[in-house]
């Protein structure tokens, strides 16, 4: 069935617009309405269809291109399903609409007319407010902006209850008042059908409410699809809530329609089967009674909000007393903490009579009288409701984290709320809040991040616990009661019930225990040794499970995941328990430290039993012990599994422990990044441009290589030279900036859209450059400084400018534009400018980090200031070790070395005594001896009547300084040259004592842990850690009173917006202040987006938005690198139209490397067409693990050549887009290559997303799909793959598939220009004599099995010639004529790791058998 619809949608596209036509296609309301909408409607709509006719660019080559203001209903319909199937997809939308920009009114228009029309079945308006949520979350677009701005201005406020509501609004913000009469003045001058749009436009969103009213209290239509429909439109309100300029008219309007207490009261609100409306009402309610003025977007703290509160209440206690003084005298004279809550204010106000009630609303302000035509009985318990919701003590956000627990227990894991989150297919609304362009607070942003991080962390808990519960195979035993394990998973052990040591007395101020200290025995002995060296690296503070698992008797409903209560006895899970590591012991109770290993009698042996002492979640252990003592049974008896995870992945807890301390702390972001932040105001308000910090004069050192490069680096700017006016002169230069033009006076207006620009006079920069004579370090090699030797580009030095100065720095850096240059040359500015300075150093993966540290150890930077966090330290290729251990030994290590010169010293000055015993000896010395024979040498030296040759022989270190490489004064020396050499000496003597001063409390400091916190708070001043790191270790580093001035991060486009947020946040605030003076975020948000595994989060809530991507959306001005270095400049072509203007660097025009052809190859890229191989494209051995086994045999063919032309393999790398895919080409080339010296085995075969950020010469590219595209869509990841080859790239594919896909038109198009089989020279060894642009002649492969057999006959002739030379070559495998893939597992505890969704990041994926 599902074939015939794709045919049937394949055929009607051919006929109407897929095919290529002189002239634009007319839209035929007759296919619209009879061959596609009424084909849809008949299906229910269903989503694969929707998708094949996205797919097939209905909405690109038909619907929008053939829209006019007499198109159907149908065809607007239509255009609103393709918006929201793209939405869903995560696809560029709002672009389309530009190319008929001025139709798009229009439509809009009509869709708002639509979903008033009650004509209009129920279903098709839950797509339209679907529709609507799409504009609403893309205010970022101008034309959505301006359609839906009129939507929620002041002018909705003529539907609120009565002029005395409005007023006092008007009296809580003076300008509302002058906005209202604006609005007013503007309808007033308007004609007559601009009055009615104005009219409808102010009515709208009150005529939605008030028909989501009536469906809430007479369900209309099958019920279903009416609660779909509600669903949906909470969702649109919540949407409009949670941003500052949608929510500041319509908080007011929901307020005042009692929105919250008429759904409370809602017939459908009490129905037990609508637990996720009732869930999105509990995050509207939230969102209405946020604590933030509306107006200002201030949040309110903790007192002020008391403060309004109690102010509420006084109003309440003096209308009681003036109006019904004879039965509310006690409310009225009660102290605020006895009316405060529920049942009181219900107590009090149930002695009133209905119309008493209606009275006192009235007087309070609150409607009581609602239009007829939804026809609402005003009740009783409605009234009381109102106002019992209005002055009752609200939770605070802050409160509600403070209550969330961080460990989960089986009943947080298999809660409903969290359970609809896992099968999201985008046909409901979900109860979680996103993460949009904007944020109403700092305390929203992190609120919404906690919430939306403890669910994705839960879920993929539960995810790993099901699965460890699947590999064990839990199975009920003859004997009642208990369970045996048929099956084995290395990440889970059977144990018995933990032992109790110690409950520990509940602290003060708590009633949970301090710890509840247990005892775990784990039987390793039958584990295979790697598997036992992972269980004794548990580490103390991880965080382990304990199980109980009593499986069902239908086996076969294990682990379907069914979305109700039911689900955890479904996956026998019936206790889940979690417990953090103190001790691992072996069997004699001693600490395993490293590897468990014992010498006995000459043989080593690892002891089978150990006990792993651990700290039990101490709050449910007193809810356990709570139900316990009422009869219940002890849950800890039914524990019979202890489970481990993944430490990156088991991070979790302290990651939350962050974000909630963040959350509960109101955490301040610095004054000139606040608005920018959360998305408000002028969005170039924190660039340096615009900061009245602006530095004018600042030393650029060796940023510029000469006075050529600082000229073309400085386009459009005035330059003028210091002094001299007709000398070039040299390095290192000093930039003064003087703005020549004025700014104008005129306040820009308030109203200006965000994409129009601010208009003013236009500002010139006149750039005085100066020189001078950098000091002299010393005579010694050693002391030379190191320059920088790139020449940065232009774009390159603005961005070096701008990292420079003060303020926010946004650096878009297309692939091989030398981000991490740029990023190199900012910290070593500030660290030489700004010397009391600090900088925190952030990235993503521990890789990109250790690249960005290792080119600042090679720039003038002392070693003594550098430090690096975590554990991919280890991974730097450095002689040094800058980890903070290490560090302080190297710290202990000059020490020793530097005393030594100490005592070397002495013996120059003849000073007796054992000046180098410690650092305060030295000290001592200098003072008394360094320090004045110095100045007695300057006091005389420094005289006009004293020579060149008294310099040498006065000079007093001569002895210290005798084993320079050169003599140290030249002979033929002037006088102010050898002065020059002698401040050098002085600055080398300098730098020993100034650096013994700093090791000197190493002297002090006993323990290691104090000494590496002393070097991280006072010696360090370059920090690096990742952004996982900085959230792990955010309130430790935070509490040593760490701090720090600047912030550079690197991949700041792959790192989501909370661990974006979170460096920031690495110190405590000063005066209520964050002390940050740059900002600095390097990435390319059209590259990958941070990786998200969950549907719902990633998609719904959007929780792979990175902060670096939000701030482009907002228009924060950005600098973008536009000069590529890394591949040759046809291979750019490929992706270079992703990029505003990406020129190349000189050298990949002019190296050789890039002007050589590819040795064997006529081309130096090609698209290869993979037809079925054995008669099949892609498969799918196991859910979500797609294979094509055509394009592996493809890919390590293409490899096997390239290795028997003399290709290294280090400079090959395979690459694929699906972890499948991945597995089945290692198992190829393990059969093929692993054992055989001819080809060895690639540098590297991966995912395409694991290998954001770096490269290779040469490139085999696989994309496995050969039925749809997939997520291929997202063109960020095409980009991704498309930019990691420098020399040569060679990707396989299905024609016919990709080349019709619209969002990888631009690629394809270039990439078919070639021929689609593969295209090889016979008779070239690498490395290749032929230009690239060179004719020669070529031969086709017309398939795998051709180039298998080509292949294969040259690796006879391989042999054959090794054999001839008396060299013994390696035994060549037979190649089968059929690899069999099915799916099965290497071992018994590897497998995928995608539950209902398909990227390639599913890292952790099975091998092929």
């Amino acid at each position: 069935m599902e074939n015939e619809n794709e045919l049937h949608w394949n055929k009607l596209a051919d006929d109407e617009w897929s095919r290529p036509s002189a002239r634009a296609r007319r839209v035929r309301n007759e296919v619209v309405k009879g061959e596609i909408w009424d084909v849809l409607e008949k299906e229910d709509f269903n989503f694969r269809s929707i998708l094949i006719l996205d797919n097939l660019q209905l909405l690109e080559k038909y619907l929008w291109p053939g829209y006019d203001d007499s198109s159907s209903n149908c065809h607007v319909l239509l255009i609103a399903l393709m918006v929201i199937v793209k939405q869903r997809e995560s696809l560029p939308i709002w672009s389309i609409f530009a190319n008929n920009a001025d139709h798009f009114p229009s439509l809009f228009r009509r869709v708002l007319s639509m979903s008033v029309d009650e004509s209009v079945p129920i279903a098709v308006q839950s797509y339209l407010i679907a529709f609507l949520i799409s504009a609403f979350q893309s205010l970022d677009s101008g034309i959505i902006r301006k359609e839906c701005a009129p939507l929620v201005s002041i002018s909705i406020w003529h539907n609120l209850a009565s002029e005395q509501v409005r007023e006092a609004k008007f009296e809580e913000h003076a300008p509302l008042r002058k906005a209202w009469r604006a609005a007013n003045k503007r309808y007033d001058a308007a004609d007559d059908n601009m009055r009615t749009r104005l009219e409808f436009e102010r009515s709208w969103l009150y005529t939605m409410i008030l028909k989501f009213v009536r469906y809430i209290y007479s369900l209309e239509g099958p019920a279903t699809v009416t609660i779909r429909y509600c669903e949906r439109f909470i969702e649109l309100l919540i949407d409009l809530e949670s941003q500052l300029p949608t929510r500041r008219y319509v908080n007011t309007m929901i307020q005042d329609l009692n929105l919250l207490s008429l759904i409370k009261f809602s017939p459908v609100y009490s129905d037990e089967g609508n637990g996720l409306l009732r869930d999105l009402c509990s995050l509207l309610r939230h969102f209405v009674n946020f604590p933030i003025n509306g107006h200002t977007g201030v949040q309110y703290n903790r007192s002020e909000s008391h403060d309004q509160h109690c102010a509420r209440l006084a109003r309440l206690q003096r209308t009681s007393l003036k109006h019904f003084k004879s039965k509310l005298t006690i409310l009225a004279l009660s102290n605020y903490g006895a009316i405060e809550r529920r049942v009181e204010l219900e107590n009090h106000l149930s002695q009133l009579t209905e119309s008493e009630l209606v009275q006192l609303c009235s007087t309070l302000g609150y409607r009581t009288i609602y239009p007829s035509s939804i026809n609402l009985e005003i009740r009783r318990d409605f009234l009381i409701e109102i106002l019992v919701s209005t002055h009752e003590q609200q939770k605070t956000f802050q409160e509600t984290v403070k209550d969330l627990s961080l460990l989960p227990t089986e009943a947080d894991l298999y809660d409903p709320s969290l359970l609809r989150n896992e099968f999201y297919d985008g046909s409901r609304s979900l109860a979680i809040p996103k993460l949009n362009l904007q944020y109403l607070t700092v305390g929203d942003f992190l609120w919404r991040s906690f919430i939306l991080y403890r669910c994705e962390s839960f879920f993929e808990i539960r995810r790993d616990m099901e699965d460890s519960i699947k590999r064990l195979q839990p199975r009920t035993s003859g004997i009642k009661g208990t369970v045996r394990f048929d099956g084995f998973s290395k990440m889970a052990l059977p144990i018995t019930k933990p032992a109790i040591l110690e409950v520990a007395p509940p602290k003060v101020g708590s009633d949970e225990p301090a710890y509840v200290r247990a005892e775990i025995t784990l039987e390793t002995n039958q584990l295979a040794s790697h598997i036992q060296n992972e269980w004794d690296s548990l580490l103390p503070e991880d965080i382990v499970y304990l199980l109980g698992v009593m499986p069902q008797d239908d086996s076969s409903a294990l682990l379907n995941r069914h979305a109700n209560k039911e689900a955890a006895k479904l996956a026998g899970l019936s206790v889940l328990r979690t417990a953090r590591v103190v001790q691992l012991q072996d069997e004699s109770g001693r600490v395993i430290r490293d590897k468990a290993i014992i010498q006995s009698n000459g043989h080593m042996y690892r002891p089978g039993r150990r006990k792993l002492i651990v700290h039990l979640d101490a709050l449910a252990y007193k809810i356990d012990e709570d139900r316990k003592a009422k009869g219940r049974a002890d849950i800890y008896e039914d524990i019979n599994i202890i489970v481990r995870r993944k430490g990156r992945e088991n991070n979790f807890k302290r990651v939350l422990d962050s974000i909630k301390s963040l959350t509960l702390s109101n955490v301040p972001v610095p004054d000139w990044l606040q608005e920018v932040f959360l998305g408000y105001g002028n969005p170039s308000s924190a660039s340096y441009k615009q900061l009245p910090g602006r530095l004018q004069r600042l030393d650029f050192r060796d940023t510029f290589i000469d006075w050529s490069h600082l000229v073309e680096s400085l386009p459009g700017r005035k330059i003028e030279q210091e002094g001299n006016e007709h000398a070039n002169i040299g390095p290192p230069y000093v930039l003064e900036t003087i703005l020549t033009g004025q700014k104008s006076e005129v306040k820009p207006s308030k109203k200006r859209r965000r994409d129009e620009k601010e208009q003013t006079e236009p500002t010139a920069e006149l750039v005085k450059i100066s020189t001078y004579q950098p000091p002299n370090n010393g005579p010694f090699i050693a002391d030379s400084p190191k320059m920088n030797q790139t020449r940065f580009t232009p774009s390159q030095v603005d961005a070096i400018i701008s990292g420079t100065q003060p303020g926010l720095t946004v650096i878009v850096g297309p692939p091989g534009t030398g981000k991490t240059d740029v990023a190199t040359q900012i910290i070593s500015n500030i660290y030489h400018d700004f010397p009391t300075q600090r900088t925190l150093m952030i990235a993503h993966s521990n890789q990109a980090l250790n690249q960005l540290f290792q080119k600042i150890t090679r720039l003038d930077i002392d070693d003594r200031h550098l430090l690096r966090l975590g554990h991919g330290e280890e991974d730097l290729e450095t002689d040094v070790n800058y980890g903070k251990y290490g560090r302080v030994e190297s710290f202990l290590d000059n020490r020793s070395r530097y005393l030594a010169e100490v005592d070397k010293l002495a013996v120059d000055l003849g000073a007796p005594g054992a000046h180098g015993s410690s650092c305060e000896t030295a000290g001592y010395f200098k003072s008394v001896y360094v320090t004045p024979a110095w100045s007695k040498f300057w006091d005389i030296v420094e005289s006009d009547t004293i020579g060149a040759d008294a310099v040498r022989h006065l000079f007093p270190f001569h002895y210290y300084f005798q084993d320079t490489h050169q003599p140290l004064f030249p002979v033929d020396g002037t006088k102010e040259q050898l002065m020059y050499i002698a401040r050098g000496c002085e600055h080398h003597v300098e730098k020993i004592f100034t650096e013994l001063e700093d090791i000197r409390p190493f002297e002090i400091l006993r323990s290691p842990k104090d000494k590496a916190n002393y070097l991280l708070i006072k010696e360090a001043r370059i920090i690096a850690m990742t952004s996982t790191h900085a959230a792990m270790r955010r309130q430790e580093i935070a509490d040593l009173g760490f701090h720090y001035d600047n912030v550079v991060m690197e991949e700041a486009a792959q790192i989501t917006e909370i661990e974006n947020f979170v460096p920031l946040a690495l110190q405590h605030p000063k005066h209520g202040r964050l002390p940050l003076q740059r900002i600095v975020l390097c990435g390319d948000h059209l590259q990958n987006s941070p990786i998200v595994q969950n549907l719902a989060f990633r998609q719904y809530a959007n929780l792979e938005q990175s902060l670096f991507l939000r701030l482009v959306r907002l228009g924060v001005p950005t600098i973008n690198l536009d000069r590529q270095g890394r591949a040759r400049p046809s291979i750019a072509e490929l992706y270079r139209w992703r990029y505003s203007q990406l020129g190349d660097l000189p050298n990949v025009l002019s190296a050789l490397e890039f002007k050589q052809a590819n040795a064997g190859f006529q081309y130096d890229f090609q698209f290869v067409d993979v037809p079925d191989y054995k008669g099949a494209g892609e498969m799918q051995p196991s859910p979500h693990f797609i294979q094509n086994l055509g394009e592996a045999e493809y890919a390590v063919a293409i490899y096997q050549y390239m290795r028997l032309l003399g290709y290294p393999a280090a400079k090959i790398s395979i690459l694929t887009t699906y972890a499948g895919q991945r597995a089945l080409i290692r198992d190829v080339l393990g059969h093929r290559c692993a054992r055989n010296n001819l080809f060895g085995l690639p540098r590297i075969v991966t995912t395409v997303d694991k290998y954001q950020g770096e490269q290779n010469d040469y490139v085999i590219l696989s994309l496995t799909r050969t039925n749809r595209v997939g997520y291929l869509r997202d063109v960020r990841r095409l980009t991704v793959a498309l930019s990691r080859a420098r020399l040569g790239l060679y990707i396989l594919g299905r024609r016919e598939l990709f080349e019709s896909c619209y969002e990888l038109k631009e690629a394809f198009d270039r990439l078919l220009q070639r021929p689609t089989s593969l295209m090889l020279v016979p008779g070239e060894l690498f490395p290749a004599s032929r230009e690239l642009d060179e004719e020669v002649e070529a031969t086709e492969m017309t398939g795998v099995e051709h180039l298998g057999q080509y292949v294969y006959e040259m690796t006879q002739a391989k042999i054959k010639q090794l054999n001839g030379l008396a060299i013994t070559a390696p035994a060549l495998p037979d190649i089968p004529e059929h690899h069999d893939v099915d799916g099965s597992l290497v071992d018994g505890d590897e497998e995928e790791e995608g539950f209902g969704i398909e990227p390639e990041e599913l890292e952790d994926s099975i091998g092929v058998a």
